[in-house]
């Protein structure tokens, strides 16, 4: 057992056991000092950037290196965070289509898909944001090796659809066309039909648009055959813009109501 004055030695010695999280719960019962102790020593710790708290009772050890940032990055932790808040998660969007090597812009934030309402988090620099889907149960996901242990991370046929329903968290049509145009090199047709049976109509219609726009036949041919099960509507690009005199594509029926320009 350590006392209040030797805890911050355990909590700093940590990630000698490869470990760079733990609860308060798990500080308590490494000491015998009473929980006033605990507190205040979690409370100078926080204050001299040793440690830093993204949730109520959910701490991370920073590294020197990264005390200047005031946190390590958010794949140190956003395993075990997402374990202690008892939610279940992948990430999404830009996040995992850097992950995929399509890197054209890095997000700003790590953007992370979850089944409900969550607010984010910002630790030091280190910010995560996240978006609520109520497919998020069906969508396929993979795990991904982190600095320490593993993330779940969505699918490149996964993120390719997730990048179509959240135009506005990933930078616009132009910036979704730039990414997709890499993120189709890592997409595998049969795996793009299958995560097609997921999502609806419109959304295959946009994501058929969007890969023919940038030049993936293969892909676009195979979302094509999967439309010919569905009555399909006209279906603008934005949802929120007028159509004014927008063109309708014939083959995925969509009315190009927005610029999409992508930087390739």
């Amino acid at each position: 057992m350590a006392n209040a004055g030797t805890l911050h030695h355990w909590i700093e010695a940590l990630p000698e056991r490869g470990r760079y999280v733990f609860t308060r719960a798990e500080a308590e019962a490494a000491t015998d000092a009473s929980t006033a102790a605990v507190k205040m020593t979690l409370y100078r710790l926080r204050r001299s950037g040793a440690i830093v708290s993204p949730r109520r009772d959910f701490h991370v050890v920073v590294p020197r290196p990264y005390r200047a940032a005031g946190s390590p990055p958010a794949s140190w932790f956003l395993d075990d965070l997402m374990g202690h808040l008892g939610r279940p998660y992948y990430v999404a969007l830009l996040s995992a289509a850097a992950l995929h090597g399509a890197g054209h812009q890095q997000p700003m934030a790590l953007q992370v898909i979850v089944d409900g309402a969550e607010r984010p988090i910002q630790a030091g620099r280190v910010r995560i944001e996240f978006h609520f889907s109520g497919r998020m149960a069906e969508a396929a996901t993979q795990a991904v090796q982190t600095e320490t242990g593993q993330m779940r991370v969505a699918t490149p046929e996964t993120t390719a659809f997730d990048l179509v329903r959240y135009p506005a968290a990933c930078g616009g049509w132009s910036n979704i066309a730039t990414v997709l145009g890499e993120l189709g090199e890592r997409m595998d047709p049969s795996a793009l039909v299958t995560a097609a049976t997921r999502v609806g109509p419109r959304d295959i219609q946009r994501l058929g648009w969007l890969l023919e726009r940038m030049e993936q036949p293969q892909l676009a041919d195979a979302l094509d055959v999967v439309l010919a099960g569905h009555a399909t509507i006209p279906t603008r690009l934005t949802a929120a813009r007028p159509i004014h005199d927008a063109p309708l594509n014939l083959r995925w029926r969509v009315r190009i109501n927005d610029i999409v320009e992508p930087d390739l």
